[in-house]
């Protein structure tokens, strides 16, 4: 599938748009499966618990943490990279079909692999971007594949809302049914979103290098290099342990989202859908003024707002669940959660490059991403234990996570703002 584009050859519009298709398309699991539906179908319909749910989370995004090297080997080293994608997004989609008709342990254990290939096929996917543009378009033609990826997400919940509309009031097996259709439907919309980026690109071959065992020990120990560098790059290091808090907290509550508002809040599905939809509608034009903010006043002081704004959207949000005050007041939870996503988008990229010098960017972004990873492991188990073995409830689990973002403002306030790209110390 695909094509192989000449080394000298330009990037097609029609590759670039379905290149930009696909990220449409995996947004359908990313909102649906991952992030909404599958876990109120856990909780609220088959009687999980949180630290079910949790738990699936914490080992896939464990896997993929510790398949990392090997993903990247596979990158690095394939000659065509589509191959890699297209068998991901078909591990994803094939396992995502399979959710809901075999019991709870069986859809726990089908949503493991399933986001398994959903995020392998995003480094898979992330790496064709060269193949679609060229080197002074990557900036706009990343943001035209997220703007798109926003709009799946908005398609998706609309997706979700009509499917589940007076769910909650079914009985056990019809309300499985509804939900099941909607996996079913959001695991064929991405596959046929996909299609044309598996049919349409032209990929950039490069070089092919023997992948061996020795490129993945490689791979390892050239982490285990740049963690050692570390001390040498003033502020990228710390920079990185501030991230790792404040994504562990934003990507644990939105997560849990579905499952907090409907148990905590007394919404209905249909309710927690438009929570979703509205923080969505926000992000898009907020994270467009948060980029003005970071060009204006530089993304550390940018990122010290957005944080301040998480601190108050996580208090707002425990107190409602803690003291039961009407739902009503959700909603403004649910626009400061859009405003401050917009921000944590526009800001955290550019802080890492602010600190990263010039030829570091790919190895330094490397870690980047893996700490992004590691917060995907450690947030939703400790939501588990904190909710469901220390029995100590939903508002309690979000103030932990208000705690995670106290020690991450911290910690940034150690980071220098002061030269682009320092260099290393000798």
């Amino acid at each position: 599938m695909g094509s192989i584009m000449p080394a000298d050859a330009q990037p097609t519009g029609r590759s670039m748009w379905s290149w930009a298709i696909f990220a449409l398309g995996n947004h359908f699991f990313a909102l649906n499966i991952a992030s909404l539906y599958f876990s109120l179908w856990v909780v609220n319909i088959m009687g999980a618990r949180d630290a079910d749910y949790g738990l699936a989370n914490s080992i896939s995004m464990g896997i993929i943490f510790l398949g990392s090297p090997l993903l990247g080997a596979l990158t690095d080293q394939a000659p065509r990279r589509m191959p890699f994608l297209i068998a991901a997004t078909l591990l994803c989609v094939g396992f995502t079909l399979a959710l809901g008709h075999d019991g709870l342990f069986v859809s726990l254990a089908c949503f493991v692999i399933a986001n398994i290939g959903y995020q392998a096929g995003l480094q898979f996917y992330d790496s064709l971007l060269p193949s679609v543009s060229t080197p002074d378009r990557y900036g706009r033609v990343g943001g035209i594949g997220m703007a798109v990826g926003y709009l799946g997400s908005l398609l998706a919940i609309l997706l979700g809302k009509t499917l589940l509309k007076g769910a909650d009031l079914l009985p056990h097996a019809e309300a499985t049914a509804r939900y099941v259709t909607v996996f079913q439907a959001s695991a064929l919309l991405f596959l046929a979103f996909a299609l044309p980026c598996f049919f349409f690109v032209r990929e950039r071959v490069h070089a092919e290098r023997r992948f061996t065992l020795a490129s993945v020990s490689a791979a390892v120990k050239e982490v285990g290099h740049t963690l050692r560098r570390l001390p040498d790059f003033p502020g990228v290091g710390r920079y990185l342990v501030a991230r790792f808090f404040f994504t562990d907290a934003v990507n644990t509550v939105i997560a849990f989202m579905g499952i907090y508002v409907t148990n905590e809040v007394g919404f209905t599905v249909a309710q927690a859908s438009l929570v979703m939809l509205v923080a969505l509608v926000v992000t898009i034009p907020c994270a467009l003024a948060w980029g003005r903010a970071v060009d204006a006043i530089g993304p550390k002081r940018t990122l010290n707002w957005v944080l301040v704004l998480w601190m108050i959207d996580f208090a707002w949000v425990a107190a409602i669940g803690f003291f039961k005050l009407p739902g009503v007041w959700f909603w403004s939870a649910a626009c400061l959660t859009g405003i401050a996503l917009g921000g944590t988008g526009a800001a955290e990229r550019p802080m890492m490059l602010r600190l990263t010098p010039p030829d570091r960017v790919g190895e330094f972004f490397g870690l980047y991403g893996m700490v992004g990873r590691f917060s995907a492991i450690i947030g939703p188990f400790l939501w588990g234990v904190v909710t469901d073995y220390m029995h100590l409830g939903r508002p309690m689990a979000i103030l932990t996570l208000l705690a995670g973002i106290l020690i991450s403002f911290t910690v940034l306030q150690a980071v220098p703002d002061g030269a682009v790209c320092p260099e290393a110390r000798s």
